[in-house]
């Protein structure tokens, strides 16, 4: 960083000014400065005794922390393997910006663990999902949130983890999560309304509705969701998505979740993540 802390100092003093020319200057320095200075400007705000100042840091620490977020989300959206974890925590690093990969990891590892000493590799297929569903829904509790559906904690992953509720979609991903580690044919499946997996080997194909504990069902099921919704049946109703429309999909529905609470700010910022993984 190619400035003093005293400099630092002096133009965090100026976040005030009441010349709106010199404020913008003094901000796009800061902003200019990267996010290695985010530290200082968080010290700067528990130092400050002034509402405004601290007003200015806290937009700016945003700021730079949603610039990295987008570069982040963009570099996921050009790599290989668009790992589902990684994409998960970028989204969730929207509003826990400190939350480490390591953090989330580390409690999914838990949980597939917690799954894998139940596990019988030579069971039938039927039968490995079913002990999914018993580690994940009755002895873990995880759940439908029903109560609060359009929760942006819903789309957070370390909220899901914590609270052990979510939407269909975030449901899905820690199911989905769980069942690649162990080996299984598991994607996801983008229907109208509701997220669902399949199970897609060679000789078999069967869906699972992490929404409704872990219910199997099958192709005609759909068919019948579809008909009840008045849509005409599409081919990727029924096959399964790539990782980018999980993480598009959990973005939408928190774009969704911020307009239903009027934080219109919130939305547009998540539109413009939802346009990078579009381009």
């Amino acid at each position: 960083m190619n400035i003093s802390k005293k400099e630092l100092k002096a133009l965090v003093s100026l976040l005030d000014d009441t010349d709106k020319e010199v404020k913008e200057h003094v901000r796009d320095r800061i902003v200019s400065l990267g996010n290695q200075i985010i530290p200082f400007l968080e010290e700067s705000w528990e130092n400050s005794f002034n509402p405004e100042i601290q007003k200015e840091i806290e937009e700016l620490v945003h700021e730079l922390q949603f610039s990295l977020l987008k570069d982040r989300l963009a570099e996921w959206r050009d790599s290989s393997d668009q790992d589902l974890l990684t994409g998960l925590w970028i989204v969730n690093t929207y509003q826990y910006p400190d939350l480490s990969f390591d953090q989330l990891n580390a409690t999914m590892h838990q949980i597939y663990f917690d799954v894998w000493t139940s596990f019988k590799n030579d069971s039938p297929p039927y039968e490995k999902i079913r002990t999914i569903n018993s580690i994940l829904f009755k002895d873990l509790k995880f759940a439908a949130n029903t109560k609060n559906f359009h929760s942006p904690g819903n789309s957070m992953l370390s909220n899901v983890l914590d609270s052990k509720r979510g939407n269909p979609i975030s449901l899905c991903a820690v199911y989905l999560l769980v069942g690649r580690k162990l080996g299984l044919p598991l994607f996801g499946v983008n229907l109208p309304n509701l997220f669902v997996l399949t199970y897609k080997s060679d000789n078999l194909t069967f869906y699972i509705n992490a929404f409704n504990k872990g219910l199997i069902f099958s192709r005609q099921d759909i068919h019948n969701y579809l008909e009840h919704l008045k849509i005409d049946p599409k081919d990727e109703f029924f096959e399964p998505c790539e990782t980018i429309v999980i993480i598009q999909r959990t973005l939408r529905n928190l774009a969704y979740a911020f307009d239903k609470i009027g934080e219109l700010d919130k939305k547009q910022e998540i539109e413009q993540l939802i346009d990078i993984l579009a381009s």
